[in-house]
């Protein structure tokens, strides 16, 4: 990529510098290295990566199956497995590259405690920001219990706010009635970014048995069945960020440049790639070069130009027969 290219798809998000506006999700590439060892796959493609949602002590996960393929999307419930905080801190961020790409931890827990902790761990590591995932659907305990109610979300964040400086980013979930209204209160808080949407919680059966495929009966849905959602829900929070300079990262059903750019017109500052990864781990470079394109096209010299563009209709009431 030319350095004229390069420069129209770099950022800023929270202070930080994005080599480009793509980030890749929490849960899709492990900690950071599973994607480096593909042929063509570099880092450097990607504004940021987030790594695995981790919790203070290991967890073994959920019970198989935990990923199943559905119509536009798929299923899983891995149920946060994961070596535990300080593990991660100590043998797997020493083995990251920051000199490729930022990393983003992703911090879960079943308590407003354990989140405090997790984030104090990370706050004394050299991870670039930290992600709350308050809106994990695969576990019992916490996660989306706290992400569903606006005063729980608060106090994580408030919590997480207490112990660090990083950049905080709220992870919000879809499975709620006011998303706009949460996000309200997480600024409050002192949550410096949103992440909009996590999975949507959806079962699938096996007709033959009669019983559900994935083992925790449920699990979140992702891929392009979920991005008409999503889009609605950045636009939605958008609404709130935009006064207060809060960016977001849009996510939900991104397979290409288009989707990327809808998002990114909808409000988001940054977009995250999941579920296309699994078939195409080389999507982000062609997501690069179809922004790229797009700029050129409409004689626009960087993305933040192009964020929260989108022009509502105006409603009207209709009058005739």
């Amino acid at each position: 990529m030319t350095t004229k290219n390069q420069s129209m798809l770099a950022m800023e998000f929270c202070g930080l510098k994005f080599n480009t506006p793509l980030v890749l999700l929490s849960g899709c590439v492990g900690f950071g290295e599973e994607y480096t060892r593909i042929a063509g796959f570099s880092n450097r493609d990607v504004g940021a990566v987030c790594l695995k949602g981790t919790t203070l002590k290991p967890r073994l996960g959920n019970a198989p199956h935990r990923v199943c393929e559905t119509p536009a999307g798929m299923l899983n419930s891995i149920g946060l497995q994961n070596p535990g905080t300080e593990t991660v801190v100590s043998k797997i961020l020493p083995a990251l590259d920051f000199t490729e790409t930022r990393f983003i931890a992703n911090v879960s827990g079943s308590t407003i405690e354990e989140y405090r902790e997790v984030t104090r761990l990370f706050d004394d590591s050299p991870i670039d920001a930290i992600e709350i995932n308050i809106s994990c659907p695969n576990v019992k305990e916490g996660g989306v219990v706290f992400g569903n109610d606006p005063v729980m979300s608060a106090r994580v964040v408030e919590a997480c706010r207490s112990v660090t400086k990083k950049p905080l980013i709220a992870k919000l979930s879809p499975n709620q009635t006011d998303i706009a209204g949460n996000a309200r209160r997480c600024i409050d808080a002192g949550a410096d970014a949103f992440a909009v949407i996590n999975t949507l919680m959806g079962m699938a059966i096996d007709i033959e048995e009669r019983v559900p495929v994935i083992g925790n009966n449920q699990g979140g849905l992702s891929g392009p069945a979920i991005k008409p959602i999503a889009l609605l829900k950045v636009h939605q929070v958008y609404q709130v960020c935009k006064a207060h300079g809060i960016p977001i990262i849009g996510q939900g059903g991104i397979l290409t440049a288009q989707d990327a750019l809808e998002f990114i017109i909808a409000g988001a500052s940054a977009v995250g790639i999941g579920t296309a990864l699994f078939y195409d781990p080389l999507v982000c470079a062609k997501i690069n070069t179809g922004i790229v394109d797009y700029l050129k096209r409409h004689e626009l010299t960087e993305i933040a130009q192009l964020v929260g563009t989108l022009q509502v209709h105006q409603k009207t009431v209709g009058c005739g027969s």
